[in-house]
């Protein structure tokens, strides 16, 4: 029998597009299957074909819902997979919400690069279509935290709680022909996170792939960011100005919202109207919703009663026309909108209207990867290109790091280094200075073999 293999077919020297695949001679399992983003050199990988043929693919372990590790589902599918997608329940329901999204965005981008003529392409065309979406959509399989389930022939699954956004989770598998047991971090959590409870221990595995987003830095003091974060809001409005805040739909839209909600409830800033303006933000905001209303194990108890993502005085924009009409406010507010690194979205309007006021404010409360707008915002960049043309730049812009519900360095290494070490860790989902760091550390100081491998590199895993 041939050697087990890890490959890494993305989410190497780079923080998105996490796919890895794991052959044995009985079978093949695709661990996350996520959209490239940022640079355009990562972006047009998008349009390759996967370095393996999804015909052969035997399952598919999805750690979360969030688009740079589920992202490619609809094309794996169009283009010959017919196996498994094994997520958890809360995954598969969020993961309804984010592929629907991100195929009718595709279409719709592509229409409007069409109507407008700034696509090179001609005519432009999305990655997919939503039908791709619906047929991924139909082959997601539910399996709940701890339980064991079968991954094709030789291979079996489980899950646990990753404490990064509901229903993510860490995936171990295990290679029952071989007695080989690898596990994927996925995206980490925090057990600092103000939503979800931190991430389940790390089980002993003979490999470990963790991710390194936060690799090479530590995350702010939550109480120094709150405190620049609210004098932002409240200069702009005292500035008749309005606050921008990209965020990512899943998870952040509703932290954000929870962290208006306590600085408004200590006074920290006026009440506002706070606009949420993403279709998919909102349908997630639903799904948080009745996960706190039934109380759901994953989440923090004490989120306090009613709605606790009522920032005072929320409106969202549901439809094209109610986001077009926060172009004509005329007096402070907040609006929050999709996507988290202004890589598209109704985000990008908003951003156009703003930006060149001074009287503004972005706040930008996530991860921002190399080749984004948000990016080149957090770097100080004059003039940002979006829509077909260059904006300028003379809005305040404020980063903030510290409401990040990803692990950071030290966190990241606490949760690695609390069961024994692995045989070999390998370290992906980074920006290669990120990923270097945390492999060089936990080579330096806990005497791991630890490495960050290469886009499409290929490691026995006997």
């Amino acid at each position: 029998m041939g050697a087990p293999r890890l490959r890494f077919l993305g989410g190497a020297g780079t923080v998105t597009g996490s796919r890895f695949l794991v052959e044995t001679e009985p079978g093949r399992v695709l661990v996350d299957c996520g959209l490239f983003q940022g640079l355009k050199r990562l972006r047009l990988l998008n349009w390759q074909p996967l370095a393996a043929d999804p015909a052969t693919i035997d399952a598919v372990a999805i750690t979360h819902a969030h688009v740079d590790h589920l992202g490619y589902l609809p094309a794996l599918v169009r283009d010959g997979f017919h196996g498994p997608i094994l997520a958890t329940p809360a995954t598969i329901e969020l993961a309804g919400i984010v592929l629907r999204d991100a195929a009718r965005l595709q279409e719709e981008e592509a229409a409007y690069a069409n109507r407008k003529g700034f696509s090179k392409h001609h005519p432009a065309r999305p990655l997919y279509t939503s039908a791709d979406a619906e047929e991924a959509l139909a082959r997601f399989t539910p399996l709940a935290f701890h339980t064991l389930a079968a991954a094709g022939p030789g291979a079996s699954v489980r899950m646990r709680p990753a404490g990064h956004i509901l229903g993510s989770a860490t995936v171990t598998l295990t290679l029952t022909d071989h007695d080989r047991t690898i596990l994927f971090s996925g995206d980490l959590g925090r057990d600092s996170h103000p939503l979800l409870r931190g991430p389940a221990p790390r089980q002993a595995t003979d490999v470990v792939v963790v991710e390194s987003t936060y690799g090479d830095r530590r995350h702010d003091d939550q109480e120094v960011s709150l405190d620049r974060m609210a004098r932002v809001i409240t200069r702009t409005a005292e500035r008749g100005g309005t606050v921008i805040i990209p965020a990512f739909a899943v998870d952040r839209t509703e932290v954000v919202l929870l962290v208006l909600r306590r600085l408004l409830a200590e006074g920290r800033i006026p009440r506002l109207p706070v606009y949420a303006d993403s279709p998919m933000a909102l349908a997630v905001l639903d799904v948080y919703r009745k996960a706190a209303a039934a109380q759901d194990p994953q989440l923090r108890p004490g989120l306090g009663d009613g709605d606790p993502f009522d920032a005072g005085d929320l409106h969202e924009a549901h439809t094209p026309e109610e986001s077009i009409a926060l172009n004509e406010l005329t007096y402070p507010s907040i609006i929050i909108s999709a996507s988290g690194m202004a890589t598209g979205g109704r985000v990008l309007h908003h951003l156009a209207r703003c930006l060149p006021d001074p009287r503004n404010a972005v706040i930008l409360v996530g991860f921002q990867a190399a080749g984004t707008r948000g990016e080149q915002l957090a770097a100080g960049a004059p003039a940002i290109k979006m829509l077909g043309r260059y904006v300028p730049v003379r809005a305040q812009v404020l980063v903030v790091d510290a409401f990040s519900v990803h692990a950071d360095a030290d966190e990241l290494v606490t949760w690695l280094t609390a069961a024994p070490p692995p045989e070999t860790a390998y370290v992906v989902h980074g920006e290669p200075r990120a990923s270097a760091a945390l492999a060089d550390r936990l080579a330096g100081d806990h005497g791991w073999t630890a490495v960050a491998p290469r886009q499409l590199e290929w490691v026995r895993l006997d």
